[in-house]
């Protein structure tokens, strides 16, 4: 689960990590009020919307005075802001985060992931804050830090020495910095955060160490022992169809391709999505109704594909362990015939009552297109999208 700047900024307030003051303001006059409290200008105008880029797309602005906050919020405000995250739809801003202004001497990258390749939790620095940290680890890597902590153990006075001394920072700043680091690697395992990054952190004139901007997901298995954190909840900045399917427990992202997905497993969606690709296609969603899924479930995800316009063809491609062939079959007839089929829908099955759930398939009286193995269902779909 994805939130806000501002929430994030929350957050670290909670974990004593500093941050410039200021405030959220859903209309101009809002901004206005929150410049007046601060004081003090220039002061930042920040759209909020989950997505970076926003300062290149136009969504953050400089207020030089008050009435700069007044005309910047308004035009802010209300915009479809396009970024390299947005995709070329953009997303529309509802929110703009009003903060001081700083003297800044040096801008930095910080961040907190899970490396589940060495199965630690990596530090990620770089000297180079405030720029696109993709670019800069693919054309300078040589400029990327890390640092691999042991979760067991957890963060040792070692490893924030070794991030101080790799972004060169100067002695009067390595004690904030330190302080800095290991309460935000605290915030990043007790709220079970799948990312934690902070581009730019900043350093002022007067060698204050600040999280000039702040993002953080969450691991949404964990966030039945986080109720503070589903407050944050944004449906504004899902997808209608995932926050649709979250509501039946079915975990679908929505994508931009024309087949349509419906599988259980992640692993198997995920080599299901590659072969559809493989075969010349693209999948326009990714969707595990789980092991244990049952005929309601498949059903409500059979609707919510369906709810997709640019899909033009449906692959169900599901291997009967716990969840039986029968049942998936029952579940995609009573799907079709409450929904309608309005695209063709290829299925293949193997597994527990494979042959039951064939037979139920064929004595529907639907246009089901079956296959015989992965291969032949992605081609086939492929075909029927292209044509």
């Amino acid at each position: 689960m994805k939130i806000h700047e501002y929430q994030a900024k929350e957050l670290f307030r909670k974990y004593q990590i500093p941050t410039p003051d200021g405030g959220l303001a859903l209309n101009a006059d809002e901004a206005m009020a929150v410049a007046d409290r601060l004081g003090a200008y220039p002061v930042v105008v920040k759209a909020q919307i989950h997505a970076g880029g926003r300062g290149k797309g136009g969504g953050v602005k400089l207020a030089q005075s008050r009435e700069d906050v007044q005309t910047l919020s308004g035009q802010i405000i209300g915009m479809n802001l396009v970024t390299h995250q947005t995709g070329p739809a953009g997303k529309q801003v509802n929110k703009v985060l009003v903060e001081q202004g700083l003297n800044i001497s040096k801008e930095l990258y910080l961040s907190i992931i899970p490396d589940r390749s060495t199965a630690q939790i990596v530090i990620i620095a770089s000297q180079a804050g405030g720029m696109d940290i993709e670019a800069v680890a693919a054309k300078t890597p040589d400029q990327i830090i890390k640092v691999y902590i042991n979760p067991l153990t957890g963060i040792q006075p070692y490893h924030c020495r070794q991030t101080a001394y790799g972004l060169n920072l100067a002695p009067a700043v390595i004690k904030p910095f330190t302080a800095l680091l290991n309460r935000l690697y605290k915030l990043f395992v007790e709220y079970d955060c799948s990312l934690l990054e902070i581009n730019p952190l900043v350093i002022t004139a007067d060698d204050q160490v600040i999280a000039l901007d702040a993002k953080i997901n969450f691991d949404d298995s964990a966030l039945f022992r986080h109720s503070d954190v589903l407050s944050y909840r944004d449906l504004d900045e899902e997808h209608p169809l995932e926050v649709e399917a979250s509501r039946f427990n079915l975990n679908y992202i929505n994508l931009d391709g024309n087949v349509g997905n419906m599988v259980n497993g992640a692993g198997l969606a995920m080599a299901t999505m590659d072969i559809i690709k493989q075969a010349g296609a693209s999948p326009a969603n990714f969707l595990d109704v789980g092991g244990g899924a049952n005929a309601e479930m498949v059903e409500n995800g059979f609707r919510i594909i369906l709810s997709d316009p640019n899909v033009k063809g449906i692959l169900i491609n599901i291997f009967g362990g716990i969840l039986r062939c029968d049942i998936l079959a029952d579940g995609v007839v009573q799907a079709a015939r409450k929904t309608g089929i309005t695209v063709p829908v290829v299925v293949r099955m193997e597994g527990t009552n494979v042959e039951k759930g064939r037979q139920i398939l064929k004595d529907s009286g639907l246009n089901l297109i079956t296959a015989v193995d992965l291969r032949d269902a992605a081609q086939k779909v492929a075909e029927i999208v292209k044509a």
